[in-house]
C-alpha cells in the first residue's frame, strides 16, 4: 500500500533521484526546453518552479540557495540574470508539459517536452497572432466593409483608365502606318 507516498520516487534512492533533478534543472535552465517522460517531467515541475520563485529577488542568500540545489554556477546566472527578470510579473506556472503523444522505443514510457513559459517562440508568435480580433460575416460587419471599398475601388478604376488611355494612342499610330501600307498595296 502507498499510503502517505506524496511523491514519486522515479525507482531511484534518495541520492540518485536528488541528482537527477538538479541535473535536469539546470539543463531546463540553460536550454529552456528538455524532452524527458511525463513522470519525471512533473517531478522537475515541483522542484524547479520554487526556484524559479526565489529568482524573482536577487540576493545573495537567495543565489545560494539556488547554488545549493542546482550546483551549477553557470545555471544559477543565467536564472538570476535572464529568467527572474523575464518572470518578475508572472505569480507561477513558470513551466509547461507538453505530451509529444509518441512512446519511448526501450520500455514504452509516455515522452515529453518541459519548458520555460515565456521563452517558447512559437507559442509567443500563436498568442499574438490570436489577440488579433476575427471578424465574422454579418450584416453589421459587410455593411462596414462596403462603406470602405467603393472609395478604394473608385481610384482602382481612376489608375487602371488612365493607361488604358495611353495604349490606344501609343496603338493607332502603328494601326494607322498599317492601313496606309495596305491602301498603297490595293493602289498598286
Amino acid at each position: 500500500m502507498r499510503h502517505g507516498n506524496r511523491i514519486n520516487h522515479l525507482g531511484r534512492k534518495y541520492a540518485h533521484r536528488k541528482a537527477m533533478l538538479s541535473n535536469m534543472a539546470a539543463s531546463l535552465i540553460m536550454h529552456k526546453r528538455i524532452k524527458t517522460t511525463v513522470a519525471k517531467a512533473k517531478e522537475l515541475r515541483s522542484y524547479i518552479e520554487p526556484l524559479i520563485n526565489l529568482s524573482k529577488s536577487d540576493s545573495t542568500h537567495h543565489r545560494r540557495t539556488a547554488f545549493s540545489q542546482l550546483q551549477d554556477k553557470e545555471a544559477v546566472t543565467e536564472l538570476f540574470n535572464g529568467i527572474g527578470g523575464k518572470v518578475a510579473n508572472r505569480n507561477g506556472g513558470y513551466t509547461r508539459i507538453l505530451k509529444l503523444g509518441d512512446n519511448r522505443l526501450g520500455d514504452n514510457a509516455e515522452m515529453c517536452y518541459i519548458e520555460l513559459v515565456d521563452y517558447n517562440e512559437n507559442m509567443l508568435k500563436e498568442t499574438k497572432a490570436a489577440g488579433k480580433k476575427k471578424t465574422r460575416r454579418r450584416g453589421g460587419a459587410t455593411a462596414k466593409a462596403t462603406e470602405k471599398a467603393p472609395a478604394a475601388t473608385a481610384e482602382v478604376v481612376e489608375e487602371k483608365a488612365a493607361p488604358e488611355a495611353e495604349a490606344p494612342a501609343a496603338d493607332a499610330t502603328p494601326e494607322a502606318d498599317d492601313t496606309a501600307e495596305d491602301t498603297t498595296k490595293e493602289e498598286a
